[in-house]
């Protein structure tokens, strides 16, 4: 799916939720993010992620926290690489597309990112991050 097909399909509510899973929601976030400054960026991002929730039915996975944490994340990693192209700002962030591991683990207490207020609004992190992430 080219770029556009992406922001159009998300925007209009058409993607397929099993299209959508989180390294689409990574991507997403990076060409926002690109796309906008970084507060609009935000934005946008999150009415059309709640939009998107709210069309398949699915309004309780909406997460504050999480999404402002990935997008200041992306956004950080932005401005440290010289990555031009989605592929090459993936490959050298693969940390932040595995979602196993949960790079947010190094920055958040699990009980912070369970709560109910974390979901509702952004949470600043309450750990400090390890200096092998300190690029």
């Amino acid at each position: 799916m080219t770029d556009n097909d992406l922001i159009e399909k998300f925007e209009s509510c058409t993607l397929p939720p099993e299209s959508f899973h989180h390294q689409e929601h990574v991507r997403l976030a990076w060409l926002y993010l690109r796309t906008y400054p970084t507060l609009e960026a935000l934005a946008k991002f999150c009415l059309g992620l709640k939009r998107f929730a709210d069309r398949i039915g699915k309004v309780d996975l909406y997460h504050e926290t999480i999404t402002w944490a990935y997008l200041l994340l992306i956004r950080e990693r932005m401005a440290r690489t010289e990555a031009g192209r989605w592929e090459e700002f993936a490959a050298a962030n693969a940390d932040l597309l595995d979602r196993k591991t949960n790079i947010l683990n190094q920055y958040y207490q699990q009980e912070t990112l369970n709560s109910a207020l974390a979901k509702q609004v952004f949470i600043s992190p309450d750990k400090m991050a390890p200096a092998s992430l300190k690029k």
